[in-house]
């Protein structure tokens, strides 16, 4: 494929370099034994210590977030602090050969095995008081784990180049898919920085210096062109894109909506290259009714407003679709705290482009949304759209807002043995995605309807589950995987193909499973009014590098102080 017009030579013979540096190294990779990797891992994890304040200073900087504000916690948690453990771990499991040790295995009724994966150590069950993460195996496949570590022959001489096309939101997408790549997968990597975000690059050539030094990964920039070159470049033989379901078929199958047909169509897609994506989602919210106390109804309403309100709602699990039954008797009274919540956090910058637009074709679409806040200035106020009609095809349902957008619809059920009923199948087929979903219930329902809460779950075609958390929890916990539910196809592609992170190295995941308390104090890190995240962020920087029990006070108390 030949540069676009604005594509200079030079850019071009920067990227082929990159490009070749890495190709050179594609098989020696292979044979890079496991206590070297590990060696490695450490190294980087170091470097992402040493660039830590830098990587959030520019995260706040280029977001117009003041650094010394709480909002500032997320990104130190959401970039340094999610890269870090997540190599912790990916470096433990390396230790243990490739098979990492499961804390608890168990099987459902139907035969599905379930491997809780969460919490692992005494740490572990003192900062997330209550928390578990379970990974489900594909039902008929084998519960393996490390499969190209779990050999005796030598590792084929033919090793794999991997564009990895960065995402431009939450910082630790790139490197974490970079390590997926390289650890996981045994690929080596060139990653392609999103123009938001490739501000970065600097820092992140810095961390990952020993990855980049043995010639295994490269970091490059550049524009849509950039793109179009790397992915039809010979020596790239798979593709990782975070992004839309609309980037991925512009990549695979072409420019415009006839071209991308006709390919289809014929089965011949623009490239021939193994593509995995994680491409969004509109995130449900199924919140199953109960009899909340005061307490437990202003904790999930700031839940709830949490999860529109992180990194401005320009998260791919942003919650976007509450679903609530209409006879309830607290559903006007949820929806009412929930816009009094919204209204006490303060605006952010829209720093993701073309966020006003997406924000006006809501308002436009539904006349009646609560805007809360004035617009302009770069601010998208966050929105309440209450009472969307729950079926097929409905724009809120159908069509990621990537914006601080909230759409409410109600099941008319009251119970929650029948709001299940009816939820489920509401999800799986109406709301567009399968990448994360979020249910709420407190405990005295989940013990009540156990049998019938349990079916739910295992029937909610989801790769990522939150129980009374958001699935934030399961892209940054570092044990879950993260990915859209199995079954996409390149031609109806959905939420995407493949899962990433996966530190337990499972052959076979299906979905990830995050259980939470109703109430937990502290209050989460990923609460947008936790008044202390930033303290909390930075100290969780060394404390996830190397864990220990004498280092925890720290962390805990900035976390109380919340």
């Amino acid at each position: 494929m030949n540069a676009d017009s604005s594509f200079t030579p030079s850019q071009q013979a920067s990227l082929d370099a990159a490009l070749q540096r890495v190709a050179s190294r594609k098989d020696a990779w292979l044979r890079v034994p496991i206590d070297e990797r590990v060696r490695l891992l450490r190294a980087v994890i170091d470097g992402v210590v040493a660039v830590a304040p830098d990587w959030v200073q520019a995260g706040c900087a280029a977001k117009g977030i003041d650094p010394a504000s709480p909002v500032a916690g997320e990104e130190w948690i959401s970039g340094p602090v999610t890269t870090i453990r997540t190599m912790r771990l990916v470096a433990q499991a390396l230790d243990a050969g490739g098979s990492p040790a499961v804390p608890r295995w168990s099987t459902r009724p139907d035969g599905q095995r379930v491997a809780t994966v969460f919490p692992e150590t005494l740490i572990d069950r003192l900062a997330y008081t209550g928390m578990t993460v379970e990974v489900w195996i594909e039902p008929g496949k084998p519960e393996t784990q490390g499969a190209i570590y779990r050999t005796d022959e030598p590792m084929s001489s033919d090793g794999t180049l991997c564009l990895v096309l960065g995402a431009g939101n939450v910082s630790s997408i790139g490197p974490l898919d970079v390590l997926d790549k390289l650890f996981v997968r045994n690929e080596v990597a060139v990653l392609k920085m999103n123009p938001v975000n490739d501000y970065l690059a600097p820092v992140f050539r810095r961390a990952f210096a020993p990855l980049i030094d043995m010639g295994v990964l490269e970091i490059v920039t550049g524009g849509v062109d950039a793109g179009r070159y790397l992915c039809a470049h010979a020596l790239v033989q798979s593709i990782h894109l975070t992004g839309s379901d609309r980037t991925h078929d512009a990549i695979v199958w072409g420019d415009t909506a006839d071209e991308q047909q006709r390919r289809k169509a014929a089965a011949t897609p623009r490239i021939d290259k193994h593509v995995t994506s994680e491409l969004g989602s509109v995130t449900p919210i199924l919140v199953v009714p109960g009899r909340w106390s005061k307490l437990g109804l202003r904790y999930q309403a700031r839940n709830v407003a949490s999860m529109v309100a992180h990194n401005a709602s320009f998260n791919c699990n942003a919650g976007k679709v509450l679903v609530l039954a209409r006879g309830w008797a607290q559903r006007a009274e949820f929806l009412d705290v929930l816009q009094e919540v919204l209204a006490s956090l303060p605006a952010r910058r829209a720093y993701y482009p073309g966020a006003a637009q997406r924000h006006q074709a809501f308002i436009e679409k539904y006349p009646h949304a609560r805007v809360i806040g004035k617009r302009g200035d770069g601010v998208v106020p966050w929105t309440l759209i209450p009472s969307v009609p729950a079926q097929p095809g409905e724009y809120a349902l159908t069509t990621e807002a990537f914006c601080g957008v909230i759409a409410e619809t109600s099941l008319d059920v009251s119970d929650a043995t029948s709001f299940l009923a009816q939820a489920v199948p509401f999800a799986n087929d109406v709301v567009w995605g399968t990448l994360s979903c979020v249910v709420i219930a407190n405990g005295a329902t989940q013990r009540a309807c156990r049998r019938e809460f349990e079916e739910a779950l295992a029937a909610l075609r989801y790769g990522g589950i939150a129980v009374n958390a958001w699935t934030g929890v399961n892209f940054g916990i570092g044990s879950a995987t993260w990915g859209a539910y199995p079954g996409n196809r390149l031609d109806a592609i959905g939420s995407g193909i493949g899962v990433v992170h996966n530190t337990h190295l499972f052959d076979h995941p299906q979905k990830s499973v995050v259980r939470a308390p109703f109430v937990m104090y502290p209050w989460p890190i990923w609460f947008a009014d936790h008044g202390n995240l930033h303290d909390l962020g930075r100290r969780a920087v060394s404390f996830e590098a190397s864990p220990s029990l004498p280092s925890l006070p720290a962390v805990a108390l900035a976390g109380l102080k919340g």
